[in-house]
């Protein structure tokens, strides 16, 4: 069967207005793997694409509207854009949950619009195995927390303790872009945009504080654009299914 080229969740170009700046998209789910029949990963691509920008960039502005992903594949962006000599203005444009919310802290700025939100929660996984191999997956998972935990200490200063922190992860805590402000993870509130929450319905069963209001918003976005891509998705579903019936009914 042919395999198709996925659609990667970042772009990355250089600013129309500024020649010494670029513009950074992550938008949707930060995923594992960009391109399905390579399968390079997404860190790889980024830092191949971030270097391709050239050594004269100043400051580069990133975009966010992402319902979280891959925890490494976040992480390595993380500390790629706080490695770069550039200044970094992190825009939340609807949502930085999970993952994207630690990629947000590399901001050297973070603008946040006043019905944009942040979303942080301890990290998890699915785990199969027995005790001893359960035991070493907390473990990570808790090694892991804690890698997170310094980059939001980082840009939080002296406006959240630790103590706070663990808090609110335990809780899912949603964070408005006030309330992101309060506790140091948002530098400047701007005016209320009119964009959409990136997040999918399989996040929003995983998930499990999602604000009411941003559920309903999210049943009520979907463009005529999304209805026909779904509507394809399932098409090829059916297609694949019939494929793999007839296949079966040939082995029996």
């Amino acid at each position: 069967m042919e395999k198709k080229q996925k659609n990667k969740f970042f772009e990355m170009k250089m600013s129309a207005n500024n020649s010494n700046a670029a513009d950074i998209f992550i938008y949707g789910e930060i995923t594992k793997y960009a391109w399905e029949d390579y399968g390079e990963h997404s860190a790889t691509t980024f830092k191949n694409e971030l270097d391709a920008l050239g050594d004269d960039i100043e400051a580069i502005n990133l975009y966010i509207n992402s319902p979280g992903g891959s925890v490494f594949e976040g992480i390595t962006i993380h500390n790629m854009l706080k490695r770069h000599k550039a200044k970094v203005i992190v825009h939340v444009d609807a949502l930085a949950a999970s993952i994207a919310s630690v990629i947000a802290m590399a901001g050297d700025e973070i603008r946040m619009p006043s019905n944009s939100m942040l979303m942080i929660h301890n990290p998890w996984t699915f785990a199969i195995g027995n005790a001893a191999e359960l035991r070493k997956q907390a473990d990570d998972l808790d090694r892991i927390g804690n890698s997170s935990k310094q980059s939001y200490l980082q840009k939080a200063g002296d406006k959240l303790t630790d103590e706070k922190l663990q808090e609110m992860l335990d809780a899912e805590k949603w964070l408005s872009a006030e309330e992101a402000y309060e506790y140091g993870l948002c530098d400047v509130v701007e005016g209320a945009n009119e964009m959409a929450a990136s997040i999918s319905e399989e996040l929003f069963a995983k998930y499990k504080n999602v604000p009411k209001q941003l559920y309903f918003k999210q049943k009520n976005t979907i463009s005529a654009a999304e209805l026909a891509k779904r509507q394809r998705i399932a098409d090829e579903s059916r297609a694949n299914s019939a494929y793999i019936n007839t296949i079966l009914e040939g082995l029996i």
